[in-house]
């Protein structure tokens, strides 16, 4: 996992990556999340003691969470501290009222945004602009609620004049990634990072030589493991927010950033297509 770098997000690592770690670094972590305030103040000898594991489990910590040590854990979790509290994730409740549904899904959605902004690794944000905004043909891939997405930054892209591609059916997103050249680029879009044909076509895209990027929850994960530039969103959430609740939000959030990278690299061509495309719908829908 490449090295992030916000100045927080220490304890939205350590929920993200709590059920792929292993058991002594699991009761590092779980010290961490339950005293957060006691961190700051104590060296590493200090939190194995307390937490009953290892120095060494500590130090694997700080790696399977992508930081480049236990200062530099400290140092984000003392930036989770210093920001306002939210108030976290909530819970549904049966017979919740409209009102409390409106408010507890509403700060739900913004809560995982700010979670994914703390994982986001600008400089990869960066690469990955840089290769769409080269990239001859742009191919999205995803399944399910993923491919929601993946249609999405498709409509997107199109109507800057980027040249690419979503399809609904598994087959032609296979068949279209054997198809792939090196001056192509493969979007691949998964929470868990382990859905199997979308993990194949990104697989397939990097064998042929094209540029790969992939957004998928923070951890370690399959799809990540194929990208040249793996982009992490938050997905913590309760029981009764699926996956595709979630999720969807922070994909959608990442796909707008590099839609409008991308749009920005070259601003009046940009301009320019849109312009053209809202005329074009404006007299399509004028005729009726």
């Amino acid at each position: 996992m490449d090295e992030v770098s916000s100045l927080n997000g220490g304890l939205v690592r350590l929920r993200e990556v709590i059920d792929q770690i292993t058991p002594s670094e699991k009761k590092v972590a779980d010290y961490i999340l339950q005293h957060p305030g006691e961190l700051i103040d104590l060296s590493v000898a200090q939190l194995a003691q307390l937490c009953g594991g290892s120095q060494a489990a500590i130090v694997r910590l700080c790696k399977s969470m992508g930081v480049k040590g236990y200062q530099e854990l400290k140092f984000k979790v003392a930036g989770d501290l210093f920001e306002a509290d939210t108030g976290g994730y909530q819970e549904i409740q049966p017979k919740d009222s409209i009102a409390n549904i409106i408010q507890t899904v509403s700060n739900n959605n913004i809560q995982s945004i700010r979670d994914t902004v703390k994982i986001l690794d600008v400089i990869m944000v960066a690469k990955a602009v840089q290769a769409l905004h080269k990239g001859q043909r742009i191919f999205f891939y995803g399944l399910g609620a993923s491919n929601l997405i993946a249609e999405d930054a498709q409509y997107k892209f199109l109507r800057i004049n980027k040249t690419c591609f979503s399809f609904h059916d598994p087959h032609l997103q296979l068949t279209s990634s054997v198809t792939l050249t090196p001056k192509d680029v493969a979007v691949g879009i998964s929470n868990s990072g382990e859905t199997e044909h979308v993990i194949a076509c990104l697989k397939s895209a990097k064998v042929l030589g094209a540029t790969t990027i992939s957004i998928t929850k923070f951890g370690q994960s399959s799809l990540a493991s194929y990208a040249d530039f793996p982009l992490f969103i938050s997905s913590t959430e309760n029981e009764i927010r699926s996956g595709a609740m979630s999720s969807r939000i922070t994909q959608c959030n990442v796909i707008d950033i590099l839609y409008l990278g991308v749009a920005g690299m070259n601003y009046d061509k940009s301009r320019f297509y849109l312009e053209k495309s809202r005329e074009a719908i404006k007299k399509f829908t004028g005729k009726k």
